[in-house]
């Protein structure tokens, strides 16, 4: 692993610097072509392979997988269009998205009347270039700025594509880090689009460096993380592991992870599991706070992976969604719109997260009848008259709530109070030994019992006055805004 992968993990790192070095790969992984198959990919999967312990796997053409079928491998060297006069109107080279993605070789003259079909612009952004793609229609175009397709004038139109559709093989990566459990918590993030760098350079730079940072130290859970191409890609993967797929406890899908936008969490498909009411609790109490949004499938690889046949509890992790900010699927989505502090602001985030997951548990109370006297054992303060101080506060919620149904964080959102106070009250009381882990199999029946509770709670739930969870935003899931519903905040 790089110098760059192993600084993310280490306690003492330089925030700045980490937000640096991912910037740094972002910026690495930007310039190359990418689509759903290809060259493009491997390339970026060679590249996250130099640092972390990446298993790449190739998924043969025509292969059915569930209702789809992979298609062709697409490669391009060169594409262009030559105006009148000989000259390069449109050049492959100078962006790579100036090619419609997987279109076809093409050498013919046309005229401008009839090449003008296969020309995409953005009339309300006249400088900038779209992304568009015809993956599963034999089809050829280019995409540029309207401001220089408006310039075009009439006269014949050299079009030379030299591109490649042909038997091969979809390529995927895989990261697999062991831990003491079977148990596994799953990452994906997708890596079919070209030079676009919040959608997702940001995405696949954060999981890099998340997945050597949890490398970096023994682990409770065993953690997978997954680069693939979107939709086709996490098929693949899914039709690959169905076996596997019971051993899935908690799963992110990360992405636009380095632009401007407050985060934004989008919920499993479930609603109430508990990688959604971990996520809802630190987008609430990150600074400045983000949003919660309901599930909805359009996205990205969340619609596969909590589709009915699975329903995997899996959420989405975003700063702006989908279609949700103005320089989406655009050549305006380039380096300048992410910046480091972002990057690692959105990688503290799930550091946090994953800190959360390994330490959260379920306790008994050893002796639940009344309260336990913690003065004696030098838990509580010896002068009274005063409010609790938060250690000895938490400590009250601890033993109150611990009957073996609520989890450290269920009862920091219940108590308002911060996760690591409760998790360090729980430690002393465990010494005290007034605490008792609930054991596995009784934890997991018990998860699904409050799991159950929570999803009758939110049926029969009366709607509150005052702001939402999305602190007042309207957050977008797609391409229809959700500013009617309020997400699940940290605090209740």
């Amino acid at each position: 692993m790089s110098a760059d992968a192993t600084a993310v993990g280490r306690p003492s790192a330089d925030v700045a610097d980490v937000g640096q070095a991912l910037y740094a790969f972002a910026t690495q992984l930007y310039p190359i072509c990418r689509s759903i198959t290809g060259n493009g990919v491997r390339q970026t999967l060679g590249l996250i392979g130099q640092r972390i312990e990446l298993k790449r796997h190739e998924v043969a053409s025509g292969t059915r997988v569930f209702d789809w079928e992979v298609p062709l491998e697409w490669n391009i060297d060169d594409a262009c269009v030559l105006g009148p006069g000989g000259e390069r109107v449109v050049d492959f080279r100078a962006h790579n998205l100036h090619i419609v993605s997987y279109s076809e070789p093409v050498q013919r003259e046309l005229t401008l009347e009839q090449l003008r079909p296969h020309l995409y612009s953005l009339p309300a952004h006249p400088d900038w270039i779209p992304y568009r793609t015809s993956y599963y229609r034999r089809h050829w175009g280019f995409c540029m700025r309207d401001r220089a397709l408006q310039a075009l004038r009439p006269g014949r139109y050299q079009v030379q594509i030299d591109s490649s559709l042909a038997p091969g093989s979809l390529s995927y990566g895989e990261c697999f880090i062991p831990g003491k459990s079977r148990e596994e918590v799953l990452f994906f993030t997708h890596v079919c689009h070209p030079s676009l760098a919040n959608d997702n350079t940001s995405g696949m730079a954060i999981a890099s460096f998340l997945a050597s940072w949890i490398g970096s130290q023994p682990r409770r859970y065993s953690y997978r993380f997954v680069f693939a191409p979107g939709t086709i890609g996490s098929l693949c993967w899914l039709s690959r592991n169905q076996q596997r797929l019971k051993n899935v406890r908690h799963g992110l899908v990360l992405g636009l992870l380095g632009d401007p936008g407050t985060l934004t969490y989008k919920r499993s498909r479930r609603g109430d599991c508990d990688i959604d009411q971990l996520l809802a609790y630190l987008v609430a109490a990150a600074d400045p706070p983000g949003s919660v949004i309901d599930f909805e499938p359009y996205g990205y690889d969340e619609r596969q992976l909590c589709s009915p046949g699975f329903n995997l509890p899996v959420g989405r992790l975003t700063r702006s969604v989908n279609d949700g900010y103005p320089q989406y699927h655009s050549s305006a989505d380039d380096l300048s719109l992410i910046s480091p502090g972002q990057l690692q602001r959105s990688l503290q985030l799930c550091q946090r997260a994953v800190e959360i997951l390994e330490s959260n548990r379920r306790f008994i109370n050893l002796a639940p009848k009344g309260e336990p006297r913690l003065g004696k054992r030098g838990l509580y303060g010896a002068m009274g008259g005063r409010s609790p101080a938060e250690r000895e506060h938490a400590m009250l919620w601890i033993l109150n709530q611990s009957d073996g149904g609520a989890s450290l964080l269920d009862i920091a959102r219940r108590s308002r109070l911060d996760y690591t106070a409760i998790h360090n009250a729980a430690d002393e009381l465990i010494n005290a030994g007034l605490l008792a882990p609930v054991p596995a199999a009784a934890g997991k029946r018990r998860t699904r019992a409050s799991a159950a509770a929570r999803t009758r709670a939110a049926r029969t739930a009366k709607p509150t006055s005052g702001k939402s969870a999305t602190s007042g935003k309207s957050a977008k899931s797609g391409k229809s805004a959700k500013s009617g519903k309020s997400g699940s905040g940290g605090k209740r």
